[in-house]
């Protein structure tokens, strides 16, 4: 049996990071004013922007660039791996990247997939998010919807 600790291994921070344990944070950059709450994984080849605010409960997979000053809710999930083929996809390169702009907020419950959320939108909570967001506005919904712009 292989049994793997959990903690923060391996991230680069910039200053005045917060970090609310236990989280499980590893090979991700977390740049300056971070806020990480408790309950949160940041996987590896993850970058977080200046000044965004991760709350508890929040899973960010893999391959994740989130901008400045973005609010990530609790509870939310991110996911890349869209088992194309009906099942899990071992071939990491293969999965999708998922880019979040700067002064963006996600409400909790939401499920961001492998797309691109422009700068200053928001993603109601709750929302799924399956195609790339490229106007400024509110989002909601399942699939998420423009609600109105900004």
């Amino acid at each position: 049996m292989e049994v793997r600790q959990t903690g923060v291994r391996n991230v680069t921070c910039g200053e005045n990071v917060v970090i609310y344990e236990p989280a499980n944070l590893y090979g991700c950059t977390l740049g300056e004013g971070v806020f990480v709450g408790p309950f949160v994984e940041i996987q590896g080849n993850t970058q977080i922007g200046n000044g965004s605010k991760i709350q508890s409960h929040t899973f960010i997979c893999e391959y994740v660039t989130v901008g400045e000053r973005c609010f990530i809710g609790h509870g939310v999930m991110f996911a890349n791996d869209m088992f194309r083929e009906g099942k899990p996809n071992p071939d990491r390169e293969s999965w999708g990247r998922i880019v979040i702009g700067n002064d963006v907020s996600i409400g909790s419950g939401a499920t961001i997939l492998a797309v691109t959320i422009c700068d200053g939108a928001v993603i109601g909570a709750g929302s799924v998010v399956t195609k790339s967001i490229t106007v400024k506005g509110v989002y909601a919904g399942n699939p998420a919807r423009l609600l109105r712009q900004l």
